[in-house]
């Protein structure tokens, strides 16, 4: 492995590699392997486990997720991160929106329903745009759904 690619979660990852493959790259034939890190927060292990290997480490993260990756970064021996410019340079790219929303953006509405669909995802999507954007929060752990981005809302 040549290359790590720290990422928040699974759809970043897979959105990631999707994007790749569109752009005809074979990341892991090029030695390059996307790590889904459960959360950033979770980001200082990973920066640990990677970070002291041979293989060149990279990131992508939401926005505002920049000040713990910074201090993460800073903690990690990863040298001055105290400006977005600098995290750059190190290599941690911020998303502006959220990570997803960047990621379909880029791949399209229709790339991401396969990826869902391959998942097994496809059905509850479906119901949940139905169920339209009202006051709920994100993430479903009260038992609503999580509310999907602007761009696939429209389905």
């Amino acid at each position: 492995m040549s290359a790590v690619v720290l990422v928040e979660g699974g759809s970043d990852r897979l959105a990631l590699e999707e994007l790749a493959a569109r752009r005809g790259r074979d990341l892991r034939a090029e030695g390059v392997a996307v790590v889904a890190m459960n959360g950033i927060t979770n980001v200082g292990r990973y920066l640990g486990e990677y970070g002291k290997g041979a293989a060149r480490i990279a990131g992508l993260y939401d926005a505002g997720a920049e000040a713990h990756l910074r201090r993460r970064l800073q903690r990690a021996g990863f040298g001055p991160a105290s400006s977005r410019a600098d995290m750059e340079a190190l290599g941690f790219f911020a998303c502006v929106a959220d990570l997803e929303d960047e990621l379909i953006r880029a791949v399209g509405a229709s790339a991401v329903e396969r990826i869902m669909e391959a998942e097994g995802d496809l059905r509850s999507f479906r119901i949940m745009q139905r169920q339209g954007a009202g006051p709920r929060p994100a993430g479903g752990r009260s038992g609503t759904p999580p509310q999907p981005c602007a761009c696939l809302q429209r389905g």
